[in-house]
């Protein structure tokens, strides 16, 4: 690959951040086996240091760069710190990765990425890494992965989108919030309003008031009232969910990032009609997904009343 991008074929991927626990690796596993079966050819990047069980097939691991146990014991430490070391020893060995990429030119690539928040939030190393690979003629969209419980707790939420909102800011691609573990939010307890609520980011003042029945968050409703006009003047975050193991759920998010990364209107694959008007109209798929997974949720939900009642 050549370091001008004159004359290059382009590559399409996704870089798969978010925090620690969010689902990423699962997510890379079960995004890279979905779009295997539907023709494409996929390849892993390990981009994360502390990974050192990777799940599934990985055409790049960083780890014969660098890994984290080395940098730790050698420079005595933290796991953030050493987090951040290896991302900056990656931003200096360029040609490594390049070398690394090279070899599978004509694929679509899975970045996956490590699981500290601050990388994406105020470092600059692995932003610098993603500009580099748009150099490189990378077409990329980053696809933020947050647990799905964060529903379930009204101040948690309002700290992811405050968390989402900086990523998308910082890290300057374009961008796929995931509700991740969908398949898991009725054991995580009762939602205060619909699920659509949450993925569409309404109307947040409903939330503040809820979160002001609380006598503990009583005292900072006024902090969250600015935080929530923050959010909500930027008006650039919401979310699709997702369950892993629903190729269904899988689709939506697949057509979400080609759409954002372009790979819909490119020349890679067949491209049907059909194909091109679920790009063109994603947000009625992302309705009818959130739908399909609310009524999950309602059914689980009345089922567990009515075994409460039966015991009674």
């Amino acid at each position: 690959m050549s370091e001008s991008s004159k004359g290059a074929s382009l590559a399409f991927g996704q870089v798969v951040i978010g925090p620690p626990g969010s689902g990423k690796t699962t997510y890379c596993h079960g995004m890279q086996e979905f779009l295997a079966r539907i023709g494409r050819r996929v390849v892993v990047v390990n981009l994360d240091p502390a990974n050192e069980a990777t799940p599934y097939q990985c055409a790049v691991d960083i780890s014969e760069l660098i890994t984290l146990p080395d940098v730790m014991e050698s420079l005595k430490l933290g796991p953030n710190g050493g987090l951040i070391y290896c991302m900056e020893y990656l931003e200096a060995n360029f040609d490594w990765l390049q070398e690394k990429l090279a070899a599978f030119r004509g694929h679509y690539y899975l970045f996956d990425c490590p699981g500290q928040v601050e990388l994406y939030t105020h470092h600059s190393a692995l932003k610098n890494v993603f500009a580099q690979l748009a150099k490189w003629n990378f077409r990329l969209a980053a696809v933020h992965l947050v647990d799905s419980h964060y529903c379930t707790d009204p101040g948690k939420f309002i700290s992811v989108l405050c968390t989402s909102l900086s990523t998308m800011l910082h890290v300057e691609l374009p961008h796929v919030n995931v509700l991740s573990k969908m398949d898991l939010i009725e054991q995580y307890g009762k939602l205060a309003f619909n699920l659509d609520y949450y993925t569409e980011v309404l109307d947040l003042s409903y939330l503040v008031d809820h979160l002001a029945s609380d006598p503990f968050f009583k005292n900072y409703r006024r902090l969250n009232e600015k935080l929530v006009e923050v959010i909500e003047d930027y008006s650039l975050v919401s979310f699709v969910p997702l369950n892993v193991q629903d190729k269904e759920s899988m689709r939506q998010v697949m057509q979400a990032v080609d759409k954002a990364n372009g790979y819909s209107f490119g020349d890679q694959e067949h491209r049907s009609l059909e194909a091109l008007m679920s790009a063109a109209v994603g947000a009625d798929f992302h309705f009818t997904s959130t739908l399909a997974v609310q009524e999950k949720y309602v059914q689980s939900q009345d089922k567990a009343v009515e075994e409460e009642v039966m015991d009674m």
